[in-house]
């Protein structure tokens, strides 16, 4: 005679283990160790789940968990609604391998009516899943993982050569908010490399002509436009209302100033530059690689910097760098991979090589050192004595 359905749920129960909704609670906060998973369906998930939970729905538990907990040794809680689901996870676990699998008793429902918290998640559109559907089928990135893109504030100081494709792809990504800085006015010579701006918007300030290219591009992108050049007085302002900065800047006076405030206000830059045929590229993270200052203590003399307008750029070059650029901000803004911090990249175009050279933190470095006083560095900013500006690079 087959077994019925109360038999098999008795069966199972009596093959696993078991814990209560306070049992979770004390558990969870006591071992760090311990993975949360809740096998509920997606549009259960998307009403609340347990704060710290991971999602794997029932129907692709034997095929997703080990991406999800690869050690199988390693505690596992399984919840669902109401304690049903889990259990038969918890034997399908057991039989997988892993040795230390409980199911919580009463599942979701009972955590919520005890009182316990919870979470609502923040749903994407239709249009949204839409847009971004190819970023959810990397599993570092994932919808999770878009929504932190979404949540994202980046600073591009410059919407020039390497501004220009930064603001282009960051858009496409879907960072939320885009800061764009730049005093400057598109001009025809400015089209052979700066692919954002257009033949019927030469005369407007970049910052506007970026602005409209990328409302056409991602609606979901708010642009905070700044028309002015960024100064030791706005700085202050500014800087801190972001997450990060993508720095495109032209000349050693803006460098010098953005690598100081960052350090003081803990902000990674991605930094770029680029002349003639040749590109470089690093990520200055405060404390945990060297700043701008650990590797340039003082600019160069002006004959060995000159400008594009003296020396010309190859039209292509800053999307190349400015690409890599916008690679280094997914990367720290979703919090995956390595980054440059520590690195410089090096590109010839002419001989499509690319060259990575290690760098170092100096322990002696007026912005970051050991006995560095950033905010007298900074006041010597603002008295506008801290350098002699450097001409034009980019």
């Amino acid at each position: 005679m087959a077994n019925s359905y109360n038999e098999l749920l008795k069966r199972t129960k009596a093959q696993i283990r078991e814990t209560t909704v306070a049992q979770t609670s004390e558990v969870v906060k006591a071992d760090k160790s311990v993975w949360l998973v809740d096998v509920r369906e997606k549009y259960e998930w998307d009403e609340g789940y347990i704060p710290g939970a991971l999602h794997v729905a029932r129907g692709f538990l034997e095929s997703k968990i080990e991406e999800t907990v690869s050690d199988k040794n390693a505690p596992v809680i399984l919840y669902c609604a109401g304690g049903v689901r889990s259990a038969f996870a918890a034997k399908t676990l057991n039989e997988l391998g892993y040795t230390n699998v409980s199911s919580m008793i009463g599942g979701y429902n009972a955590w919520k009516n005890a009182g316990y918290p919870i979470t609502k998640p923040r749903n994407l559109t239709k249009e949204q899943q839409k847009r971004y559907s190819r970023h959810f089928l990397l599993p570092e990135v994932g919808e999770k993982g878009q929504i932190k893109l979404l949540d994202t504030k980046v600073l591009l100081i410059g919407a020039g050569g390497l501004g220009a494709p930064n603001a282009f792809y960051l858009a496409a990504a879907g960072i939320g908010t885009l800061g764009i800085i730049d005093n400057d006015v598109v001009e025809e010579s400015n089209l052979q490399r700066q692919i954002i701006h257009t033949q019927g918007r030469v005369g407007q300030y970049k910052a506007d002509s970026a602005a409209q290219a990328i409302a056409d591009l991602n609606p979901d992108v708010r642009v905070v436009v700044y028309k002015e050049r960024l100064t030791a007085e706005n700085i202050e302002h500014i800087l801190p209302l972001y997450d990060l900065v993508v720095d495109g800047t032209d000349n050693f006076e803006t460098r010098y100033l953005v690598n100081d405030f960052a350090v003081k206000y803990r902000k990674p830059v991605v930094h770029a530059s680029i002349l003639s045929f040749n590109g470089q590229l690093t990520t200055l993270i405060p404390f945990e690689g060297p700043c701008y200052r650990c590797i340039y203590p003082d600019p160069p003399p002006a004959a060995m910097a000159p400008n594009c307008s003296e020396a010309g750029v190859l039209g292509v070059l800053p999307g190349v760098i400015g690409l890599l650029q916008a690679n280094e901000a997914l990367k720290l803004a979703l919090g995956i991979g390595e980054t440059l911090s520590g690195r410089f990249l090096l590109f010839d175009a002419l001989e499509a090589e690319f060259t990575s050279l290690k760098l170092r933190r100096d322990p002696k470095c007026v912005a970051c050192g050991e006995h560095a006083d950033i905010d007298d560095l900074l006041e010597q900013h603002r008295r506008g004595d801290v350098l002699i500006p450097a001409c034009n690079i980019r």
